[in-house]
C-alpha cells in the first residue's frame, strides 16, 4: 500500500510541478509554453524530488523533528535540486541530445544545467513544501481507504507507461530522422566539396580538350589549303607549258624572258590571295 501511495504523490507532484512550469514560462515567454518531458501533464522530475524528500524527511527522525533548523532544510533541498536537474538533464541530452532547459545566460552556472540562483529559490521553495505542502498531503491520507490508492496506482501507471512509450517512441523517431537529414546534408556538402575541388582539373582537362581540337582543326585546314593551292600551281604549270612552245615559235628571247618573269608574279600573287 505505501508503494501505490508514493506513486500517486509522485503523480500529484509531477502535475503540480507542470501547472508551476507552464505557468512560470508562459508569464515570461508571453505565450502558451507546454512544459514538460513527457505529452501528458506531469514534470516527473518535481514528482520525483518532492515524493523523496517526503520519504527523507518522513523516515529519518532527526528531519522530521521540529527543532530542526529552517537552514538545514533549505541546505538539503538546495543540494538535492541541483544533483537532481543535473542529473536529469544530463541523461537527457545523452539519450535524445536535446535539453529541456538551459541556464547558460544566468550567473554561476555549470555547463547551463544547474546555476546558483534557481537552486537557491528550489531550496526556498524546498522549505514551503517539507513545513507546509507535504504535512497537509500526509493529513489527507488519513481520510482516504487504502484501497482507493490501489486502484488510482493501477489506472495511473497504466496512463504514465502509455504516455511514456509514446514519448519515447516520438523522440526516438525524431531523433532518427534528425540523424538521417544530417547524414544527407554530410553526403551533399561531400559531393559538393569534391566537385569544387575538381574544378581546375576539369577546366584544364577542357582547355587541353579545345587545344587539341583546334589544332586538328588546324591541320585540317592547312591540309585543305595546300592541296588547293597545289592544284592551282599545277593548272598554272600546265598553262606555261601549253603556252611556251608556241610563244617560242613566235617570240624573240627577251620578251619570253619577260613573259616568265610576269607569269611568277602571277603565281605569287596568286600564292598571296590564298594566305
Amino acid at each position: 500500500m505505501i508503494i501505490a501511495q508514493y506513486f500517486v504523490e509522485f503523480i500529484f507532484y509531477s502535475f503540480l510541478g507542470w501547472v508551476w512550469e507552464s505557468i512560470y514560462c508562459s508569464v515570461n515567454e508571453k505565450k502558451w509554453a507546454d512544459r514538460g518531458f513527457l505529452f501528458g501533464p506531469i514534470c516527473p522530475i518535481y514528482g520525483s524530488c518532492v515524493v523523496a524528500t517526503s520519504a527523507l524527511f518522513g523516515q529519518i527522525d532527526v528531519l522530521s523533528s521540529p527543532d530542526f533548523p529552517i537552514w538545514g532544510i533549505f541546505l538539503i533541498c538546495y543540494i538535492g535540486s541541483a544533483i537532481a536537474e543535473f542529473g536529469t538533464s544530463w541523461v537527457l541530452e545523452k539519450r535524445f541530445h536535446a535539453r529541456w532547459w538551459d541556464y547558460s545566460t544566468m550567473p554561476l552556472n555549470i555547463q547551463g544545467r544547474i546555476c546558483v540562483p534557481v537552486s537557491i529559490a528550489f531550496g526556498l521553495a524546498g522549505v514551503a513544501i517539507v513545513k507546509y505542502l507535504i504535512p497537509t498531503v500526509e493529513r489527507m491520507h488519513t481520510m482516504i481507504n487504502p484501497g482507493v490508492y490501489e486502484f488510482l496506482a493501477i489506472i495511473l501507471a497504466m496512463l504514465f507507461g502509455a504516455d511514456y512509450a509514446l514519448t519515447e517512441a516520438s523522440l526516438s523517431a525524431l531523433l532518427n530522422d534528425v540523424n538521417r537529414m544530417h547524414e544527407e546534408f554530410i553526403e551533399k556538402a561531400q559531393f559538393g566539396y569534391e566537385r569544387v575541388a575538381s574544378a581546375p582539373k576539369r577546366l584544364e582537362q577542357k582547355v587541353l580538350e579545345g587545344k587539341e581540337l583546334a589544332s586538328e582543326r588546324h591541320e585540317q585546314l592547312a591540309k585543305e589549303y595546300a592541296e588547293k593551292l597545289s592544284l592551282n600551281q599545277k593548272r598554272i604549270l600546265l598553262g606555261i607549258a601549253k603556252f611556251m612552245p608556241k610563244a617560242n615559235m613566235t617570240l624573240g628571247i627577251e620578251e619570253r624572258e619577260r613573259m616568265v618573269i610576269s607569269l611568277k608574279e602571277k603565281v605569287r600573287e596568286l600564292r598571296g590571295r590564298h594566305k
